[in-house]
């Protein structure tokens, strides 16, 4: 008699399949013909409007880390930035790691598929214990694991104006993870009663622009998710993929302007290649007939909101930037997340106090 497989080792194969579905050679192009689009057009981040303010992240992340070096999964602060280019000279101020006086509150927005594996995951919830510690905090909205944007949108305004409204600044920091971003934009366009409970909107490895391998991909593929050890989701209005295709991303860019009355930021993965986790590896390269520069689900200029901040370019790919797998599930991490350990709960600070500083600075 077959011995049943556990949900670990379930759960494994789950993410090798979805995996080689999504990173599959194909004959037909990642971005087909099309006369169907916008104008659009490559430039210099400066000339789309978007200022690089990677020096001082960078300062900031740096004196983190060095001031957190028992945090899990450390690493030295030049082997988690990437350089990318002139970066600008650092300004040389001191910086705060001292309690926190704006009190911000990073609102976690997933990506697909979230609600299907959070449970399996297992996250010990380490990074909101930490920057409790300095008065900040972190909570997670829920969206629809597999639906499109307009209903993660609706439900992130309706999660918003449920919490309770404090007197003082806003307080809440919205990041947007992989489809989290493009998710949260269309709220704040579709929904201005909320922009003034958001001090400002970060994009987290964002599908700000969408990804090519979602040309290449059916919503069936990302509906195996639903069948994870434990996964409590479902496929909602099933629009997860072809909301993140890139026409359909840069369309609705070009037709919805994001309103100047909230602060953007964008926070965009760029690993070194070796840097790739080997179940990611044929995603990687299969984005990679198109531009190397990907963290193995977006190329690096697609995570950028237009207009936003430039914080860095983080050194870790797709997943590894935010799921930790490789602490809860150690096997998986050794044959499949091989490259999962980020010092995440230090980022996670650095962001926070990056954006407190920044937005003192208006």
């Amino acid at each position: 008699m077959r011995k049943p497989r556990s949900g670990h080792a379930f759960g494994t194969l789950v993410i090798a399949g979805v995996c080689l579905l999504l990173g599959a050679c194909a004959s037909k192009p990642l971005v087909p013909y099309s006369t169907d689009t916008p104008p659009l057009v490559l430039v210099p981040a400066a000339q789309a409007g978007v200022a690089d303010k990677r020096a001082r992240f960078r300062e900031i992340y740096c004196a983190v880390l060095e001031a957190r070096q028992g945090l899990p999964d450390h690493r030295p602060c030049e082997e988690v930035l990437t350089r990318v280019g002139e970066e600008p000279a650092g300004t040389g101020r001191p910086v705060d790691l001292g309690a926190s006086r704006r009190h911000l509150i990073a609102a976690v927005v997933p990506g697909v598929g979230f609600d299907c594996v959070e449970k399996w995951l297992a996250s010990p919830g380490t990074s909101t214990a930490h920057v409790r510690q300095f008065g900040y905090d972190q909570v997670l909205i829920k969206v629809d694991a597999l639906s499109g944007t307009s209903i993660n949108a609706r439900q992130i305004r309706d999660a918003l104006l449920a919490m309770p409204e404090e007197p003082g600044p806003a307080r809440m920091v919205l990041l947007g993870y992989s489809k989290g971003a493009p998710d949260i934009l269309e709220a704040i366009v579709t929904y201005p009663e909320i922009r003034h409970r958001v001090a400002a909107v970060v994009s987290v490895a964002g599908a700000v622009g969408g990804s090519a391998l979602a040309n290449d991909a059916e919503q069936y593929q990302a509906d195996l998710l639903r069948h994870f050890p434990g996964a409590n989701c479902q496929s909602g209005d099933g629009g997860a993929v072809e909301s993140l295709r890139p026409a359909v991303r840069r369309q609705w860019l070009a037709s919805n302007p994001l309103p100047n009355d909230v602060r953007y930021y964008s926070l965009a993965t760029f690993p070194q290649p070796e840097r790739i986790s080997s179940v990611l590896k044929s995603s990687y390269r299969k984005l990679a007939r198109i531009d190397a520069r990907n963290d193995s689900q977006v190329i690096f200029y697609d995570q950028i909101i237009p207009g936003s901040d430039l914080m860095a370019y983080i050194n870790a790919d797709h997943w590894g930037l935010v799921l930790p797998i490789a602490r809860s599930h150690a096997t998986i991490g050794a044959l499949f997340v091989t490259e999962n350990a980020y010092p995440r709960e230090a980022l996670l600070e650095a962001v926070l106090r990056f954006v407190e500083e920044d937005l003192s600075n208006e």
